[in-house]
């Protein structure tokens, strides 16, 4: 795959940055939205997280409304969804009028993690059994409810989610195992891969989602994209300072302690790693993408081969707003996106 035909997106996460606040880091989200729509990138989704201080965002259906508001091209979604957690009709009823208010710029990306630990599982879950087992029926009912398409067996026949549209949101099912890619290529939806998770043994999700896949109502084809972590800089020296805050962040967490806050780079330097804990983030780092525009541009040709996609979502934990913007623009630029 040649770079110039790689789509690129984005995936928001709203980290918290130490010294910031909740409302700073969504005003920066935004920002980073309007920033991605004028720079040519696809999409710009953000992610479901409950009961957390450092992640700012609990509820992507008002952030996507928000974001759609002060954009003009980009389409907006959900990276993800914590499906199990919902009612599939409720769920559908929100992207029905998110889409009814920006027509064709509406994706709904769906997961089966809970979002959060125990606690804010079982707040979320109280007086309804766990349905993860259920998760494939939710993804059909989702469909069916976005289309109009109940089958008449149907339990809620006849059901219909409003407002009643002519168009439908794009649905998407996120995971980082082969599990959800087998259920995806069961379903015939389409798959994004979350590779910055980095779980062992995942590298061949995709392919196993290309191999098994099965034309439905949902797609003809398959469809694909691999969440990645890239870091941009002018020098690989810098691009690799600005990476320490997100080693520490995700360290912390692999350890069970999210942090309060995204660590800012001197804090990440400052902190007193074992010879364990550096060992374990240099292992880590063959899965992140971080360097110069042009090595960052060979590892993502490279990378697009490796997982058979043509779209990469793009995560850049980077403590500094404008650092992360120009990360951005500078991954832009070098793959050529057709920017305004």
């Amino acid at each position: 795959m040649t770079a110039n035909k790689i789509k690129l997106s984005v995936l928001d996460q709203s980290q918290i940055n130490e010294g910031s606040t909740a409302r700073d880091t969504l005003l920066e989200t935004t920002r980073l939205a309007q920033e991605a729509d004028q720079l040519g990138y696809t999409r710009f989704w953000v992610s479901e997280h409950h009961a957390s201080k450092a992640l700012a965002h609990s509820s992507p259906e008002v952030l996507i409304a928000h974001m759609a508001a002060m954009t003009r091209r980009i389409r907006l979604g959900s990276g993800g969804i914590m499906l199990t957690h919902y009612s599939a009709y409720k769920v559908a009823e929100n992207f029905r009028l998110l889409e009814a208010l920006h027509p064709g710029r509406i994706d709904l990306g769906t997961g089966r993690a809970p979002g959060g630990m125990p606690l804010s599982t079982r707040a979320l879950q109280e007086g309804k059994r766990n349905e993860v087992d259920l998760y494939p029926r939710q993804i059909k009912d989702l469909h069916g409810y976005l289309n109009d398409a109940l089958p008449p067996e149907h339990r809620f026949a006849g059901l219909e989610a409003s407002p009643s549209i002519p168009t439908s949101p794009d649905i998407w099912l996120l995971g980082s195992s082969m599990g959800t890619a087998r259920i995806a290529a069961e379903l015939g939806a389409s798959y994004a891969y979350a590779q910055f998770f980095g779980v062992p043994g995942s590298d061949q999700a995709i392919q196993d989602y290309l191999t098994h896949f099965k034309p439905s109502a949902m797609n003809a084809k398959p469809h694909t994209l691999a969440a990645i972590m890239v870091i941009c800089a002018d020098t690989e020296e810098e691009a690799n300072r600005l990476a320490l805050s997100s080693d520490l962040f995700f360290l912390s967490l692999e350890k069970g302690r999210l942090l309060d806050t995204f660590p800012s780079v001197q804090t990440a330097a400052d902190y007193p790693y074992t010879p364990y804990d550096l060992e374990h983030l240099n292992a880590r780092r063959h899965r992140r993408v971080i360097g110069t525009p042009e090595q960052v541009k060979a590892r993502l040709t490279e990378m697009s081969e490796l997982y058979g996609t043509d779209e990469f979502m793009i995560v850049t934990p980077v403590h500094n707003f404008a650092a992360r913007v120009k990360s951005y623009r500078l991954v832009a630029e070098v793959m050529g996106l057709p920017s305004e």
